[in-house]
């Protein structure tokens, strides 16, 4: 089923107003971490953008409030992780976590992340995290979630054969959603052998905030992780 790209952002761009702090590290920090994409499609070389360099590089679409993006970060020194947010406070954040435990392997885009998936170049990445999207409940604004054929089309083609693309969900309405976009998906596969495979969180995982708020509210995440095959 493919959906059309839909031209328009949607969703909130910021939220409570920014502390100074957050305000200074957005001046002064973001520029020396953030991403410039180029002109040409398909054109971005993401390895470059590390100093030191790096061993892989991993994606993070949607970073929420950072946790899960320094985590990884913190503990894979010789991985280059890249969040994509549109979210301002979200990027003031991370920002936070770059500062003050000077994570010198993350590199930011703040915007519409299916810009940068345009950007990068075939087989660049060595994982993929699309972590707790928004589900955009109400029927009508299905067409606005993130996980679609257009995006599943670019993770293939920007992941390396054999690499992970990871998805997180706590609603199960969005879960069935991916399901059926992903199985469906020749250059994906899955291979869940019982409950516990998609109930389970990752070994390397960390509770974000988005994961408690949902357990308190009763909702039970699932953790889908496909392989790319080409």
């Amino acid at each position: 089923m493919d959906i059309p790209r839909e031209q328009n952002i949607y969703g909130r761009r910021s939220g409570r107003p920014l502390k100074d702090i957050q305000k200074k590290r957005l001046e002064e920090l973001l520029p020396q971490v953030a991403i410039t994409l180029p002109e040409t499609n398909h054109s971005l070389d993401p390895k470059p953008l590390f100093d030191p360099s790096v061993q892989e590089v991993w994606l993070e679409i949607g970073i929420g409030g950072g946790e899960h993006l320094a985590y990884q970060a913190r503990h894979n020194p010789t991985v280059g992780l890249i969040g994509a947010e549109f979210f301002i406070n979200g990027i003031a954040k991370t920002l936070a976590y770059v500062d003050e435990e000077n994570l010198s392997n993350i590199r930011l885009q703040h915007g519409d992340a299916r810009e940068l998936l345009d950007a990068l170049k075939d087989d660049c990445l060595d994982r993929a995290f699309i972590l707790f999207p928004d589900p955009w409940r109400k029927r009508r604004h299905n067409f606005r979630r993130i996980v679609n054929l257009e995006t599943l089309n670019h993770m293939v083609r920007i992941l390396k054969v054999g690499s992970e693309l990871r998805i997180a969900t706590d609603h199960f309405d969005y879960l069935t959603w991916i399901l059926r976009f992903c199985q469906q998906h020749p250059n994906l596969e899955w291979h869940a052998e019982n409950r516990s495979n998609w109930i389970d969180p990752p070994k390397d995982w960390i509770t974000t905030r988005y994961q408690e708020k949902a357990i308190r509210e009763g909702r039970v995440p699932a953790f889908l992780s496909y392989k790319i095959v080409k």
